[in-house]
């Protein structure tokens, strides 16, 4: 009787997703708009509009690598590889463009390491039954000394400035990033709200063992999901190498512990399930949003930290008062 309930409640789950999603991305908004209240009444640059473009540019990378984290913890897992996997992916895009490589052909080669990580992840997880903490706090280690040893330690130079000028340039006013970014938070929100594969994820993360009985692929649920987060793990790396001109082995560090925070803040409970990607974008502007006004008062760095954290916290008891309510 469990079972049938667990499949009919994995089956039914989609329409249930708007109005609950709404809510809670609407509790997020509201906590960025007291933030934009309270850093507007203390700071008189900080809701300029050269100012809120830096927020949303400076929080770009984080929401690339937060959406990919996102699906992760939906389908009940973790993935702590994505600094490493977006170093070895800028080092591999970066080494074939010095080399003369096609812009296009080194991008998409770039993008595939980071597939190919998250691919090796996925794999030992669902096929030999590796929990997702091990598996990728494992990678972190492995991904981040490739990077290492592929370049010896050093950054690489060289970065085409045909690249270098679309990465800082603009469109219609909107620095690229942002614009990337978005456009990848839509199809995002598409894949999870309205196709079979967001489907898939969120009966995946609500019940593995009901959702194999359903007849979901829950293998290659897993895999994709942490392909996914592979590849928007080295387009942030894109981005970042795009910015300094150049490839460092060494970035992207902590980039999975800023990923959790604003998959959390925006409402991605960590025992799966449940998630959503405009929570997330609007988590990820929280804590740009936060660092940006803290900095602008002259606060320092583990004041920040110190900042980060209590919202993170905040946002996981709230979750857990929350979890099967409405």
């Amino acid at each position: 009787m469990t079972d049938q309930t667990d499949i009919a409640r994995a089956r039914g789950l989609k329409s249930l997703l708007p109005a609950a999603f709404n809510l809670r991305d609407a509790g997020t908004l509201l906590g960025l708009i007291l933030i934009f209240v309270v850093f507007g009444v203390l700071s008189p640059v900080f809701l300029t509009a050269p100012n809120l473009l830096n927020i949303l540019q400076q929080s770009s990378i984080n929401a690339c690598i937060a959406l990919g984290m996102t699906f992760v913890i939906i389908s009940g897992g973790i993935d702590l590889s994505v600094g490493p996997t977006a170093a070895l992916s800028a080092v591999a895009g970066a080494s074939l463009m010095v080399a003369g490589v096609p812009l296009p052909l080194a991008l998409l080669a770039a993008l595939g390491a980071g597939m190919l990580c998250g691919f090796f992840n996925g794999a030992l997880i669902a096929y030999a039954g590796l929990q997702p903490f091990i598996v990728t706090l494992g990678g972190l280690s492995l991904y981040r000394a490739l990077s290492l040893i592929f370049t010896g330690g050093n950054p690489i130079f060289g970065i085409p400035p045909e690249f270098r000028s679309f990465i800082n340039g603009d469109l219609a006013g909107i620095p690229v990033p942002v614009v990337i970014v978005a456009v990848v938070a839509a199809i995002l929100w598409i894949v999870l709200n309205r196709s079979p594969l967001g489907e898939y994820i969120l009966a995946v993360g609500g019940n593995p063992e009901a959702a194999r009985i359903a007849g979901v692929p829950v293998a290659r649920t897993k895999i994709t999901v942490y392909m996914l987060s592979g590849g928007l793990a080295a387009l942030a790396s894109m981005i970042l190498m795009g910015r300094l001109g150049a490839a460092d082995p060494t970035m992207g560090n902590l980039w999975e512990l800023d990923a959790i925070a604003a998959a959390a803040i925006g409402g991605a409970s960590l025992m799966g399930g449940k998630g959503s990607v405009i929570g997330t974008l609007l988590g990820a502007v929280i804590l740009g949003s936060l660092r940006n006004g803290l900095t602008l008062m002259n606060v320092q760095a583990f004041y920040q930290l110190l900042a980060t954290g209590i919202i993170i916290i905040v946002a996981m008891l709230i979750d857990r008062a929350t979890r099967g309510k409405g």
